[in-house]
């Protein structure tokens, strides 16, 4: 079962902040000194000390960064299962917390941006992949070959690249990045693909280990959560950090 973070957070925030006001407009005048019973004392008092903090946190999550942790492969070589991850929260608009409502303007996607969204057959489950193909884009891909608006992208072997390790390097408009193409885990699922007014196309890094547009059809521009920005911590289970991963900036 999926936990709504924002949901939760929220309604913290509101009731703290609601018996906090009770507190200082109604009670407090009441004519008890401030007193009133133990309990609603200890309530107001606990109140008053976290409502402060929750909001901060509720204002920081929701409009400026959230952190996420990086839970599959899927995204290989760029990102690795155990990285913890911010994600700027206003690189594509601020929305309201839990209703998701767009209130600004502030920008939009570029390709070759790696975003966060939330899965549409499921909003509580949030993915993690690259910008390919924008609004009213064509898009191919066959036998490992990306082709957008009828011209083939970029794609070069790594230097570095072994057979256990095939890493390429692909070029998208002016930014390039690296990618994987192992033959392995999903299939290719080879097509053609015409991307919707108002929807994007995703892809992961780890080419055929990725659950992304070429299964689960174009990611709606409401159901985008953010630009993944930088990798502030890597730990996977109980290894040792990574610390060579710390502060990387997400190409």
């Amino acid at each position: 079962m999926s936990i709504n973070l924002a949901l939760i957070l929220t309604l913290l925030t509101g009731l703290t902040g609601v018996v906090v006001a009770l507190d200082k407009f109604l009670w407090s005048r009441s004519g008890d000194g401030g007193g009133g019973s133990a309990v609603r004392r200890v309530f107001v008092d606990y109140s008053r000390s976290f409502f402060p903090v929750l909001l901060f946190v509720l204002i920081i999550r929701s409009f400026v960064f959230e952190p996420f942790r990086i839970p599959s492969g899927s995204m290989m070589p760029t990102l690795l299962q155990g990285d913890f991850i911010f994600v700027k929260k206003y690189a594509y608009g601020l929305r309201l917390p839990v209703t998701e409502s767009k209130i600004l303007e502030t920008g939009e996607p570029e390709r070759g941006d790696v975003v966060v969204f939330r899965l549409p057959s499921d909003p509580n489950v949030n993915y993690i992949k690259r910008v390919i193909g924008l609004p009213g884009d064509e898009i191919s891909y066959e036998q490992h070959r990306l082709t957008i608006n009828g011209e083939k992208v970029s794609l070069d072997q790594h230097p570095d690249a072994t057979p256990r390790e095939p890493r390429f390097v692909e070029k998208l408009d002016d930014r390039q990045h690296e990618i994987l193409i192992t033959d392995a885990g999903y299939t290719r699922n080879d097509g053609s693909y015409r991307v919707p007014e108002g929807h994007y196309f995703v892809m992961g890094d780890n080419r055929d280990n990725s659950r992304d547009s070429r299964f689960i059809d174009a990611i709606p521009e409401t159901h985008l959560v953010g630009e993944a920005v930088r990798i502030w911590m890597h730990m996977d289970g109980l290894q040792w950090p990574r610390w060579d991963r710390i502060g990387s900036k997400i190409q």
